[in-house]
């Protein structure tokens, strides 16, 4: 945790505000913390939301590619395809072509669900990300998309020295 008590109630120190991963880190954090309480008030977690737009967008692939494309380790995957499963948001079936592996398929149930989900967390980023105009969003969005790409190529380098 961040902040012991309010964080409207302490000074930081300047030296710390100027800090940019600080600030990006600390926003991070209550974005996340926003949009994961949106999120289970639906009983579902961002990485359900991963599993469902990543079928979406590429179609049915094994766990495994979905943990590649999403970012979501291997075992978190397993979980939450599980509750998708129970679901009926998605259906698992052995790959035909490779009996060790399975193959996630979105469902019409897990499309509802997606519409449902991309909706409540397109209201919380809103009023997460209110105080910046549609310009700076789109800037923002941007700028941190320039920064992704810059330190996934660097990965095996010295990405995380400052």
């Amino acid at each position: 945790m961040i902040w012991a008590m309010d964080p409207t109630d302490i000074e930081i120190a300047p030296l710390l505000d100027a800090q940019p991963s600080r600030l990006l880190s600390q926003v991070a954090l209550m974005v996340t913390r926003s949009t994961a309480q949106a999120l289970e008030r639906l009983d579902a977690h961002r990485n359900h939301f991963a599993v469902l737009a990543t079928l979406r967008a590429f179609g049915p692939q094994s766990q495994a590619e979905l943990s590649r494309r999403t970012g979501v380790d291997r075992s978190d995957i397993v979980a939450a395809i599980d509750q998708l499963e129970r679901d009926k948001t998605v259906s698992r079936a052995v790959d035909p072509t490779d009996r060790r592996q399975n193959i996630i398929t979105l469902t019409s149930v897990g499309e509802a669900r997606l519409e449902e989900l991309a909706g409540v967390l397109e209201r919380a980023q809103a009023a997460a990300f209110a105080p910046l105009s549609q310009t700076e969003m789109a800037d923002l969005v941007s700028m941190l998309g320039r920064l992704r790409e810059h330190h996934r190529r660097r990965v095996g380098d010295d990405a995380g020295t400052s």
